[in-house]
């Protein structure tokens, strides 16, 4: 990118299973928060992104109901509906255009005010011959958890581990929604919910909200004395039926590629410091971490049993606890940027990765992981 753009703070709230703020109030909080540390006034904002989902919010229209209070009146603006991750880049793009110096990126959810995760996501599959038959999120990652297993003859074993090390580099994290020391044998004797899928494997979802603020370089500087920059993005959007895409391959390597590209990354696996990635069950990690070129495929689970993605390891996978940690629908993808922004300034606090210098952060929407997007962040 010939023109370079910085994110100058980060702010997100304690996540929770039932927080007792409404949307607007999460939104109000984070970008209050936001702007007093940055010392902006409302009105020196450019643009406004932000990430909610009418079917994740229950209504329609759903930036409607708290634009006002992200100091949206009268400002130009913008919604995006999927993972929020999106939302960086839209805005992004945005001051790239030549038309912005700043933009306002916020991500919202409140899962306690709207029907199960399972419910929703079934709303995503062709209502004809899919959603009749109870596809939904879950099933979905079983059928593709199941396929890998086979394919490469591996057990439960490395996505109980995965479980284990986020839940415990969760508790590390004062935003997190949950965290604690848990066993794989735990994990291994919780039920099945869509096999192998446990329902350990898979994060329960959350309430919470996060806000970043994105500038041009000169801008930056000026806000911060450490700004993070993005140097590398890239996203890509597979099939639309699930019986149409290869479970195992899919959007996510093109869009790694992509972002890598840009960043000039040649090797992931020693040039990438930190991963935040949407761990949308234990397997998936473990999968993403592959289809970003960490290892080849089919060894992923080697990464989670030889410790190279713990706390202490060589690659350091979601050190804030992942969406085990904290699981806002929407919002989760903008928050693994956070917590990457975080690493990279250093101000990560018990789960501060030493000596980070370039981080990568992950979204993912649909299902399967439909759609991926990839920032990679550096000092």
């Amino acid at each position: 990118m010939t023109q370079r753009i910085a994110i100058v703070d980060f702010v997100q709230t304690k996540h929770g299973d039932r927080l007792p703020e409404n949307v607007q109030e999460l939104t109000f909080g984070v970008v209050r928060k936001l702007l007093d540390r940055v010392q902006m006034d409302r009105s020196e904002i450019g643009t406004i992104i932000s990430s909610s989902a009418d079917y994740w919010q229950g209504i329609s229209c759903s930036n409607s109901y708290y634009y006002d209070a992200a100091g949206g009146n009268l400002k130009s603006g913008s919604k995006v509906t999927e993972d929020s991750v999106f939302s960086l880049i839209y805005g992004m793009m945005r001051i790239l255009s030549g038309h912005y110096r700043t933009a306002l990126i916020i991500g919202v959810t409140k899962c306690s005010e709207c029907p199960s995760e399972h419910t929703l996501t079934n709303l995503a599959a062709d209502p004809f011959f899919q959603r009749p038959i109870g596809l939904n999120g879950v099933s979905a990652e079983g059928l593709q958890a199941r396929m890998y297993m086979e394919r490469y003859g591996v057990g439960e074993a490395a996505m109980a581990g995965v479980v284990a090390k986020n839940m415990s580099n969760a508790e590390k994290n004062p935003y997190a929604h949950r965290g604690g020391t848990l066993s794989p044998e735990q994990v291994l004797s919780s039920p099945i919910m869509a096999a192998p899928l446990r329902r350990m494997d898979v994060p329960p979802t959350s309430d919470g909200a996060c806000a970043l603020l994105l500038a041009d370089e000169h801008t930056a500087t000026q806000l911060t004395d450490k700004p993070v920059f993005i140097h590398g993005v890239g996203w890509s959007v597979d099939h639309t039926y699930i019986g149409d895409r290869d479970l195992l391959g899919g959007a996510l390597p093109k869009a790694a590629h992509m972002a890598y590209e840009r960043a000039d990354v040649h090797d992931p696996a020693t040039e990438i410091h930190v991963a935040e990635i949407c761990d949308v069950t234990s397997f998936h990690e473990i999968l993403w971490t592959e289809q970003l070129g960490f290892c080849t495929a089919g060894t992923g689970c080697r990464l989670v049993e030889e410790g190279v993605t713990a706390l202490d390891g060589r690659l350091p996978v979601n050190p804030s606890g992942g969406l085990f940690g904290a699981n806002p629908f929407v919002a989760r993808g903008l928050l693994r940027v956070g917590e990457a922004y975080l690493q990279v300034r250093g101000d990560a606090g018990a789960h501060q990765v030493p000596g980070v210098n370039r981080a990568l952060a992950h979204g993912v929407h649909g299902l399967g992981g439909q759609s991926h997007s990839v920032v990679i962040l550096g000092n």
